[in-house]
């Protein structure tokens, strides 16, 4: 089973960083976050991967071409022009990267990447956010149900503190409360080829039209997971999610 990334967006509250990347590449512990998203998807054993690019998709084409020098250990040798590898790291992915316009909607990048689908279910998910989900997991739920889509329904935690009163006087303090219950899509689709059908062309939204069509239709299942997820919507997320690297407790690294 292929995994779809959309990677195409402008990212406008990241433009301290996205002036200069796109948003897909702003790092976490010193990788792109697109870079752990493909390793939770590696780690259940998919490996190949089509990457909606938009824009500044360049940037992601010269990282993956260059992945090879990013996780080697080399010595340049500038007079005799070559170089000696010590150690690398390689990864056995497949990366098709796929230009799918700078300003296409997440629908139509995905109706755009439909030749590269070879006609079977695959997996859909967006270049800024991480999860423990259990992919393998998922896609049994997917295929056990049998309709067109499957998406992962998660529950927030609040954004803000909050405070515990009584009267006037502050008993206690709740650092990140659980938020209103509600169950939101939190991304992480399978589905099968047919939802593209759904999608008119570049304008179209995925989860506008194309989503809601498929729920009138009875053909959307939801997927729910109560583990980490996060979304890298803010410096605030981001800042969030680095710190938990750094701290050796990020909760989305399930692998080794």
């Amino acid at each position: 089973m292929k995994a779809v990334i959309l990677a195409g967006g402008l990212g406008t509250r990241f433009a301290e960083e996205t002036d200069l990347k796109p948003k897909p590449m702003i790092e976490i512990g010193g990788k792109p976050i697109l870079w752990h998203i493909m390793k939770l998807y590696a780690h259940h054993g998919i490996t190949d991967f089509i990457v909606c690019c938009g824009y500044k998709g360049y940037m992601i084409k010269e990282y993956f071409a260059n992945y090879f020098l990013h996780m080697s250990d080399v010595t340049f040798n500038l007079r005799t022009h070559s170089m000696e590898v010590h150690e690398h790291h390689a990864e056995p992915w497949r990366v098709t990267l796929v230009d799918t316009g700078e300003l296409t909607m997440t629908g139509g990048r995905l109706k755009r990447i439909k030749p590269y689908l070879n006609g079977e279910d695959f997996c859909f998910t967006y270049g800024d956010g991480v999860s423990d989900i259990d992919i393998g997991t998922l896609i049994a739920f997917h295929q056990t149900h049998g309709k067109l889509a499957t998406l992962t329904a998660v529950q927030p935690p609040g954004r803000f503190g909050a405070l515990n009163l009584d009267g006037d006087n502050v008993v206690s303090f709740q650092e990140k409360p659980s938020g209103d219950g509600a169950w939101i899509n939190g991304g992480f689709f399978v589905l099968s080829p047919q939802v593209i059908d759904y999608i008119d062309g570049d304008a179209t939204v995925w989860e506008r039209e194309p989503m809601e069509r498929l729920a009138r239709e009875d053909q959307f299942t939801a997927f729910r997971h109560s583990g980490f997820w996060q979304p890298m919507d803010t410096l605030r997320d981001k800042l969030h999610l680095e710190q938990l690297w750094r701290a050796g407790g990020a909760p989305w690294k399930v692998w080794d």
